[in-house]
């Protein structure tokens, strides 16, 4: 991976910054700070798959967010270039894009600590995703074969309609958000029930009820019958990840989010 990363930052004319690596899941993405040719800070990201994985959705979310959202007026941070190589059966996709300056909200998307955020921010934050919304795309992040299959399993409850599909960032949490507002990580941006990036945001929000609180203030389909279709949808996905080991601390948050959706169902 390393080999890669720094022939790609040669290919796309920028230069590695010493230290500052950073690993994501499985080693599967590494990430470091770097410079443009013309000196303008930047971020280097690799990702590497099987040869026969290096295409759809996630493989493609960041081009596929830079040709559709361009930087979200500021929101976004701008795709600079690609640089794709293929290795003994491993395809490396390498993306340089401009450097956010302003550290994440949270080092872990569930958030363990309260926020005061500005209602600027919130405002900020809402009119972004509002854009994306109404962006067009054939992209799907949420699959009705998915819902009709966890929703009654982790809820038990039929799955709700949903009156409304929009375009969603769909991994909206508290990692991937800064202040000022930048929105990181567009890999598995696509369509989903009106209300879900709302959902997420959410339900990574539950251990801080005061942050909770403003998140459902924020996006009022989240209460509504409109948005039951998404919460229930969120609220199984992270049940889950609790069934599968992960994200244990929202289990009895979780929980008692799944028996209010159950009663809103039954309403």
């Amino acid at each position: 991976m390393r080999a890669h990363h720094r022939r790609a930052a040669s290919a796309l004319a920028a230069e590695l910054e010493p230290g500052g690596e950073f690993w994501g899941w499985a080693g599967r993405t590494l990430g470091a700070p770097a410079r443009t040719a013309a000196g303008e800070p930047a971020w280097l990201r690799l990702v590497s798959v099987p040869q026969d994985k290096a295409s759809g959705k996630l493989w493609d979310g960041a081009v596929a967010a830079h040709k559709a959202l361009g930087d979200l007026d500021g929101r976004r941070p701008a795709l600079l270039g690609v640089h794709d190589e293929t290795e003994d059966g491993t395809s490396y996709r390498a993306e340089l894009s401009a450097r956010v300056s302003e550290p994440v909200l949270s080092d872990d998307p569930i958030l363990q600590r309260p926020l005061d955020l500005p209602d600027a921010w919130w405002a900020d934050l809402t009119q972004a995703l509002e854009k994306v919304a109404v962006a067009p795309t054939d992209r799907v992040a949420v699959r009705t074969q998915y819902m009709d299959r966890a929703i009654p399993q982790y809820l038990g409850i039929p799955v709700p309609a949903a009156p409304c599909w929009h375009t969603a960032h769909a991994d909206l949490h508290w990692a991937n958000l800064t202040n000022p507002l930048r929105i990181l990580d567009w890999e598995g941006w696509g369509g989903a029930p009106a209300g879900f990036d709302g959902a997420l945001l959410y339900a990574y929000s539950l251990l801080q009820p005061a942050t909770a609180a403003r998140v459902r203030a924020a996006f009022p389909a989240l209460g509504s019958p409109d948005g039951l279709a998404a919460e229930a949808t969120v609220c199984a996905m992270l049940l889950q990840t609790v069934e599968r080991g992960d994200n244990l601390t929202l289990t009895g948050q979780l929980q008692r989010w799944a028996a209010d959706l159950r009663r809103r169902a039954d309403e």
